[in-house]
C-alpha cells in the first residue's frame, strides 16, 4: 500500500477516526488525524482567548498566531504506535477530545486562513501515502486520493457513541447537550463557505448507524480486492 492514499470524510462522530486507525494497523500504512489539527488550533484559540463561550472570533488575532506562534507536530505513542498530536511541544491528544474543544471546533475550522494551514500540514505529512480522515479530505485537500470513502450513521447513535466516549474518559454529560453539539457541528461543516462538508463524487458510501469495527473493515477488505487486488487477513 505504500504510496496510496485512502480519504475517509465524514459526519462527525461517525467513527471515522477509529476505522482509519485500525487501517492503518491491518496494512501498515500511516494515519493522520486532520480533525486533530483543527482541534489543536482550537485549543490554542481557546486557551489565548481567540475564541469566546459564544464563538466570537478575533481573526486578526488568529491570523497573526497561526504565522507565528502555532506549531504543531506529531509524537510517535509509543504503546499505540500511532502519532499523538502535539501543540508548540506538548502532547495535546487527549486534551483536545473533551467537549469544550468539540463545541468550538467547528467555527475555528470555517475559517479561510485555518483550514489553509492545516490543508498545508497534511500534505506535509501526507503527501507519501496514508490513511487520513476528516470532513474534505477527498474533495479538497486530496482530491486524486486513491480511495474515498464517505460514513455517515443516525444523529442519536453518534451523539450516544459521543456520550459513551466522555463517559468512559470520566467525563460528565448530558446526552440531549451532546445531540445538539452533533447537529450543530453537522450544519456548519456542510454550511461553511470554504470545502464545506460533502460527499465526493467517487466517494464510497458507508452508513455504520448498526456496524461494528469488525463488520466495517470486511466490507472494506471486499473494496480492496477488488479496487487494489489486496487481500486484506
Amino acid at each position: 500500500m505504500s504510496g496510496i492514499i485512502i480519504a475517509i470524510d465524514g459526519y462527525s462522530s461517525t467513527g471515522k477516526s477509529t476505522f482509519a486507525k485500525a487501517i492503518s494497523a491491518k496494512l501498515g500504512m500511516v494515519y493522520l488525524d486532520s480533525g486533530a489539527l483543527y482541534r489543536a488550533v482550537t485549543l490554542y484559540s481557546l486557551e489565548k482567548g481567540l475564541i469566546d463561550k459564544d464563538n466570537n472570533i478575533d481573526l486578526e488575532g488568529l491570523q497573526k498566531a497561526l504565522e507565528s506562534d502555532i506549531v504543531i507536530s506529531y509524537e510517535q505513542n509509543d504503546e499505540t504506535g500511532l502519532f499523538d498530536i502535539c501543540l508548540n511541544g506538548v502532547n495535546v491528544e487527549k486534551r483536545i477530545r473533551m467537549l469544550d474543544v468539540s463545541s468550538s471546533v467547528s467555527p475555528i475550522a470555517t475559517v479561510p486562513a485555518v483550514r489553509n494551514f492545516v490543508d498545508g500540514q497534511l500534505h506535509l505529512y501526507g503527501s507519501e501515502g496514508c490513511v487520513m480522515d476528516g470532513r474534505d479530505i477527498g474533495t479538497a485537500v486530496f482530491p486524486n486520493a486513491d480511495l474515498k470513502l464517505f460514513m455517515t450513521a443516525d444523529a442519536e447513535i453518534r451523539a450516544q457513541r459521543r456520550l459513551d466516549e466522555m463517559k468512559a474518559k470520566g467525563e460528565e454529560a448530558d446526552f440531549e447537550d451532546v445531540l445538539k453539539n452533533v447537529l450543530e457541528r453537522d450544519y456548519i461543516d456542510s454550511h461553511r463557505e470554504m470545502n464545506p462538508l460533502r460527499r465526493a463524487d467517487d466517494a464510497i458510501d458507508l452508513d455504520n448507524s448498526h456496524m461494528t469495527i469488525e463488520e466495517q473493515m470486511v466490507w472494506l477488505s471486499g473494496i480492496l480486492k477488488e479496487r487494489f487486488g489486496i487481500e486484506m487477513q
